[in-house]
């Protein structure tokens, strides 16, 4: 966790709490021993906490009695899993190991009714990924799983001495907003991940010769030809607005057959 007052406070400022902090609702994931809580309670008009080490759920209970804070001593994939919320009227603040960052990411960015803010401190390289444009190396399933609802804006990096103990890697928190207008609709959301996720199955290959395992040919080079896309291209070459046009053509083509 961060051993940096600044680093905190800079956190806390970038989830944007409102100036009355009555009306904001916060979940905080990963809260450790609370240094960032504290500044929440102070903040917000509710903040729920999701903890999964029962020692530092003791120590938060123990800290914290405010009415308005909440703690659960959970997994928070297997809850979010579990519970469909409406989160749309939450910001989330988060402080994410690395085997759980993406799926949370992605779990919630998928949700009918995601957060309008997520501001999470994540290993440099998820950060990375997060960041990525088209035609980069970072760029891939998770960029645009999470891009497709919310548009990402870097904050700061976060050095490994920011943090007690400290790790092997650098650390960054970045901002996520979600989008005011959604880019496909919710029936078209499923067909999304299945297209992106096989066409990054294999990124050398050329994504035409994966999609044709699940789509037509014929279709498929109609769509291509529509989009100016090359049939040899490869998926990190191909931009977000291109997937969600790929998407609407293969939608309205099968729902004319």
């Amino acid at each position: 966790m961060s051993s940096s007052p600044n680093r905190l406070a800079k956190t806390s400022c970038t989830t944007e709490t409102n100036s009355d902090g009555l009306s904001d609702r916060v979940l905080e994931i990963g809260p450790g021993l609370g240094p960032l809580t504290e500044l929440l309670i102070e903040r917000a008009g509710e903040v729920q906490a999701i903890e999964i080490d029962a020692r530092l759920v003791e120590i938060l209970r123990a800290r914290f009695s405010a009415p308005h804070f909440h703690l659960m001593h959970e997994d928070a994939l297997d809850f979010l899993k579990r519970e469909r919320r409406d989160w749309s009227g939450w910001k989330l603040v988060a402080n994410l190991p690395y085997s759980v960052a993406s799926p949370i990411l992605v779990e919630l960015a998928q949700a009918e009714c995601g957060p309008e803010r997520m501001v999470t401190t994540l290993q440099l390289e998820v950060a990375e990924r997060l960041m990525a444009r088209h035609g980069e190396s970072d760029y891939g399933v998770l960029t645009l799983l999470v891009a497709l609802s919310y548009e990402p804006r870097p904050a700061f990096n976060i050095p490994a001495s920011c943090f007690f103990p400290a790790p092997d890697v650098d650390s960054a928190c970045v901002c996520l907003i979600r989008r005011a207008q959604p880019l496909l609709a919710p029936s078209e959301r499923s067909i999304f991940k299945r297209i992106v996720k096989l066409s990054f199955s294999q990124r050398r290959k050329m994504m035409f010769k994966l999609l044709r395992t699940e789509w037509p040919a014929e279709e498929l080079e109609r769509a291509f030809a529509e989009l100016k896309l090359p049939l040899q291209a490869r998926a990190e070459t191909v931009s977000l607005e291109q997937f969600v046009r790929l998407v609407r053509f293969l939608s309205k083509t099968r729902n004319h057959e």
